[in-house]
């Protein structure tokens, strides 16, 4: 039982009103002296707090039903959707409730407030914000509900505990995935590159701007009009994404660790690879390949992906780049895309990265994709007045300026390069792939 606001004001008119008779009682009303006030005084709170109890008591029978919808896989990095639903009785409701959340999410509101009509339900929403994978436990549901009078809050649990598991962005995946079908479907009009795949797809009347190379003169001269040809990168290559789980891959990065943007942007390519067909092996490494997943093709695929993937952490290790591509070349002998996901420091601190991912070619496509860091960038971008922020800015520039010259000696080893801002490197990954498999490159 909680005493509501409206109780500590009627105990504070009571006082004043006691003080008063008491002050006054003797020009006023002769024969009230000061015990006698007090008397009152005390009978008036005696009273008042008697009817809080009973006012909080009459909830019992009116009490209303929460129930929290069931919690599903939570994603990593996301505003996650918790929904509690609440069924009044005969009488209108006013209510607080509090679900018991993990604490180390961050939650959209701690407190929820609802005045509810009677024999009525609504949906409550606040948001969770997990920043670390694993299991969690969420807890009971806490409820007040203000009495009929106003007096009192009646406070009860309703047992609610659950085991839920944080994964990776899945829900960045079901968007990839509703994009990646649209596109399929032809539901999001895209433009063929003619003549830059291998496959042939369908036959269409020529347009304007169409090369005259990939007219079928045959098909024009059966059928009485001009035709070409439209063809479609080969389908059925190898995807093969190293992921690093090493040293450089522990640090923060708006709230997760750099691991998990890879993680993230690991699951969107398999996800992208694996619509346009593609066998789609997976290995994380650090000292030594610590997982490895054959390439193989099919939804089958993303899923074991993901539950092998989801429970690795980073270590404070230094990763062996030289043994994982190594081990990798050895049983991927069929031409591959070998993306490795990391980070680079500078040309010597990345010395044995140039030499692994130049090991690669001309067998492989190797494909290096760095996570930066957009606070760096900012602090290089911004103007500043004071001596250190100048220096701050100073160190920014410099670290940019290395990790661009280790970036060109990749390049010039005939590495494709991805160096984004590890917020935004699922969704630039895509679409380089993306733009890979159009021009046919692997």
């Amino acid at each position: 039982m909680i005493p509501a606001r409206r109780i500590y004001w009627l105990l504070i008119l009571g006082t004043i009103v006691g003080t008063g008779m008491a002050t006054l009682g003797s020009s006023i009303l002769p024969a009230l002296n000061l015990g006698t006030a007090i008397l009152l005084t005390l009978a008036f709170d005696a009273v008042l707090l008697g009817l809080t109890v009973l006012d909080g008591l009459r909830v019992k029978p009116y009490r209303v039903e929460v129930q929290r919808e069931p919690l599903e896989r939570l994603s990593i990095g996301r505003e996650n959707p918790i929904r509690l639903r609440v069924q009044s009785g005969d009488r209108a409701a006013q209510l607080q409730i509090r679900d018991d959340y993990p604490q180390t999410f961050r939650i959209s509101e701690s407190f929820l407030s609802l005045s509810l009509a009677a024999n009525a339900s609504e949906t409550l929403t606040y948001t969770a914000f997990p920043s670390q994978r694993g299991e969690y436990d969420w807890g009971n549901i806490h409820i007040r509900q203000l009495g009929s009078w106003g007096l009192a809050w009646y406070q009860w649990t309703i047992p609610q505990r659950q085991t839920v598991a944080v994964y990776p962005d899945l829900i960045g995946l079901r968007s990839l995935s509703i994009q990646l079908t649209l596109q399929t479907t032809g539901n999001i009009r895209r433009v063929r590159r003619q003549g830059m795949g291998t496959e042939f797809v369908e036959l269409r009347e020529y347009a304007t701007g169409d090369d005259p190379r990939f007219i079928d003169w045959k098909a024009t001269a059966r059928r009485g009009r001009m035709l070409v040809r439209v063809l479609e990168p080969e389908q059925e290559q190898t995807l093969i994404v190293l992921l690093d789980r090493g040293r450089l891959m522990t640090a923060q990065v708006n709230g997760l660790a750099r691991f998990d943007w890879g993680l993230n942007a690991l699951l969107s390519l398999t996800l992208a690879g694996l619509h346009r067909g593609d066998r789609v092996g997976v290995g994380v490494f650090d000292r030594q390949l610590h997982t490895w997943i054959p390439p193989d093709r099919g939804q089958i695929q993303l899923a074991k992906i993901i539950d092998q993937l989801t429970p690795i952490q980073p270590a404070l290790l230094e990763p062996d780049y030289l043994g994982a591509v190594t081990t990798v070349a050895t049983r991927q002998t069929r031409r591959a895309l070998v993306v490795l996901i990391t980070d680079v420091i500078d040309a010597i601190a990345s010395a044995e990265l140039l030499a692994a991912m130049g090991r690669l070619t001309p067998r492989h496509l190797p494909f290096c994709v760095t996570l930066r860091d957009p606070r760096i960038d900012l602090k290089a971008t911004t103007p500043t007045m004071a001596i250190p922020d100048t220096y701050a800015r100073a160190v920014a520039l410099d670290l940019l300026s290395q990790r661009q010259l280790a970036l060109a000696t990749l390049k010039q080893k005939g590495v494709l390069i991805l160096d984004a801002p590890a917020n935004q490197i699922s969704e630039e990954l895509v679409d380089r792939y993306l733009q890979l498999k159009a021009r046919n490159q692997l």
